[in-house]
């Protein structure tokens, strides 16, 4: 058994596990900053390294006692090296390296992206290859097709807003608030999904996807019409967003010859999209993958979880490796 302590730091969420073998979660602990940031109606780079900074030696302590370990039980320490905030990464990176250092034990870096990936396997490890993933986030959206040898083929992305981003900045436009997917899900729910025909921009164009246009039909169509119901705009925006999503995955997986549909980030944990997925795997006669909402959002159990095989695959990192805000997913193209 190898037991890994993952450190996630890239953005707003303070948060370290402990994962046996790749796929055991012993635990999972998450400290949230929205309430820090939600004022600004963001994320504030300086805040969340603050933050962070003073968070995550308590994360850590708490996320060993409720896995029923100590440091000397680790077999390695892994960290999110990017992409996110540089302030926000270096908080995690320095955490990792100094208690790999002191415990004289593997260092692993993890790329965030790979980690959305490795969710699916932490809820099904026997899930069956090639596999179409969708990673919609605030910062990522993008399809990806994991191979027989988990390469990875990245087969379309954004071309300007995510579709995270589109649901804040709409949400703030609305004025409800930030963060603004989970407050959209939520109006949305007693809204009417058909009441505005919103455009499905580059829907039959490609795999790549585009919502600057549509977050701006939105705010045109509000303009225009001061009376509408909130929660109609709230309903009809999603839905022509998720309607984007599971289009290019369902096309992705036609074209790869995918046996699965998996979604991850945080936007995988809207409702609309998590329902609307399994109706469309039905559909083309696969099955889907939806990590419970807990791996969607930023978490330490997927960092763990990707540093494992990343360990098999690559050995440790090296200590002078630092953090990569830009950084890629590794791709074979």
């Amino acid at each position: 058994m190898v037991a890994i302590l993952g450190i996630e730091t890239s953005c707003d969420e303070t948060a370290a596990a402990i994962v046996d073998d790749g796929h055991d979660i012993r635990s999972s602990v998450v400290s949230s900053q929205v309430d820090l940031h939600a004022r600004f109606g963001g994320v504030v780079p300086e805040i969340a390294s603050r933050a962070h900074a003073e968070l995550v030696g308590g994360v850590v302590a708490e996320a060993l006692v409720e896995a029923g370990a100590d440091l000397t039980d680790l077999d390695a320490v892994a960290a999110c090296h990017g992409p996110g905030l540089a302030g926000a990464l270096l908080v995690g990176v320095s955490a990792a390296k100094a208690l790999a250092l002191t415990l004289d034990i593997p260092y692993v870096g993890v790329n965030h992206l790979e980690a959305h990936l490795h969710a699916a396997w932490l809820e099904d490890p026997s899930v069956e290859l090639p596999l179409a993933v969708l990673i919609v986030s605030g910062g990522h959206t993008m399809v990806v097709i994991v191979e027989e040898d988990a390469r990875y083929r990245l087969i379309g992305q954004t071309v300007d807003d995510a579709a995270g981003e589109a649901f804040d900045k709409v949400a703030r436009f609305l004025g409800l608030g930030y963060p603004g997917g989970p407050a959209i899900d939520r109006l949305a729910r007693e809204g009417d999904p058909t009441a505005i025909e919103f455009p499905r921009p580059m829907l039959h164009d490609g795999f790549d996807f585009s919502f600057s246009g549509l977050k701006t039909a939105v705010l045109h169509h509000v303009r225009r019409h001061p009376d509408v119901e909130v929660r109609d705009v709230a309903a009809s925006f999603q839905e022509a967003v998720v309607d984007v999503l599971l289009a290019k995955l369902v096309g992705a997986a036609d074209e790869a010859g995918a046996r699965t549909l998996v979604i991850g980030g945080g936007v995988a944990a809207n409702s609309r999209l998590r329902s609307r997925l399994v109706e469309a795997a039905e559909e083309s006669g696969r099955p889907a993958l939806l990590p419970r909402v807990a791996l969607c959002t930023d978490n330490g159990a997927m960092i763990a979880a990707t540093a494992w095989w990343r360990l098999r695959s690559d050995g440790p990192t090296p200590l002078g490796c630092g953090a990569f805000p830009s950084l890629r997913l590794p791709t074979t193209d």
